[in-house]
């Protein structure tokens, strides 16, 4: 009908579109800005960086045959970055929230429409051919689309890397919801009837904790050459702590890099940190097969 205004799906799809377009031209702008900035690069794993190397995290946004859709690749590293390249990367992370958000009003109001987005996107993409024939890559890994580039506030003087592998996520359950999960594994099983006498022996209003570890992560402390002003944090600091998954740009006016360490290429096997005296959660669970916890 003229004049009528078009389906919300098509509206949808067209933002998505035109939002996936917006990062790859904003990580081509990143790309060129590096070409013409040649910053100095570090990167884990790899002693002999360069371009070359950034251009591939830039633009990894693939799953891979077999990855999990929950996973995504890392590449910790560092580049010293001038004011161009700063700010190049914040317009680059200005388009991947705008796609973030595109995403998010998806999965609000036609959540049906994010399959047919997944099999339009990677068309848009101007080396799409060259790459899945080369890797055989399966489709688009919208996380890595959207996360962001991490950006120092300020010059830093020293980088300290440590890996994290003691993070987890804890959910508290009622005796009822634990019992609702027991039986949804199998009430016949020998090992879930003594898991469900187990917990037909304390209060029924005892709290519980189900507890969901979480996968190692990369740390980093950025120490910065000068108290750092804004305005979160009016009063000036001089450290700053973040998880890392993509290389940091640290402003760098001549180009050179902060001193920093030169953590394991791995995480380590075991848990490394001391547990605190004042762990809220018994040592061993109380259901192993829910992973619950009793408090103390």
């Amino acid at each position: 009908m003229p004049g009528s205004s078009p389906p919300v799906d098509y509206q949808l799809l067209h933002r998505l579109d035109s939002a996936f377009d917006d990062v790859l031209a904003a990580l081509e702008a990143v790309k060129q800005q590096v070409q013409q900035s040649a910053p100095g690069i570090w990167a884990l794993n790899a002693p002999a960086a360069d371009a070359g190397w950034l251009e591939e995290a830039l633009f990894d946004m693939w799953h891979t045959p077999g990855q999990d859709g929950r996973q995504t690749r890392n590449y910790v590293g560092l580049i010293a970055a001038d004011e161009a390249l700063i700010a190049a990367v914040t317009r680059a992370n200005a388009a991947k929230s705008a796609f973030s958000e595109c995403l998010q009003a998806i999965k609000q109001q036609a959540p049906g429409l994010l399959s047919e987005g997944r099999e339009r996107l990677p068309r848009r993409h101007p080396r799409v051919e060259e790459v899945l024939e080369r890797n055989g890559l399966a489709r688009l890994h919208l996380k890595q689309c959207w996360r962001h580039l991490p950006v120092a506030e300020a010059p830093v003087s020293r980088v300290r890397f440590a890996w994290y592998s003691s993070g987890r996520s804890i959910k508290r359950l009622s005796v009822q919801e634990a019992e609702q999960k027991l039986l949804a594994l199998d009430s016949d099983a020998a090992h879930v009837r003594i898991q469900l006498r187990r917990l037909a022996g304390i209060p029924s209003a005892e709290p519980l904790a189900q507890v969901q570890p979480q996968a190692p992560l990369m740390r980093a402390n950025l120490f910065f050459t000068e108290p750092v002003f804004t305005r979160t944090a009016p009063d000036g600091h001089t450290r700053r702590a973040l998880n890392v998954a993509m290389p940091i740009f640290i402003p760098a006016p001549e180009g050179r890099l902060p001193h920093t360490n030169q953590p394991p290429a791995a995480p380590p096997e075991k848990r490394t940190r001391a547990r605190r005296r004042d762990e809220k959660l018994e040592h061993e669970p109380f259901l192993p097969s829910l992973r619950v916890y009793r408090y103390r």
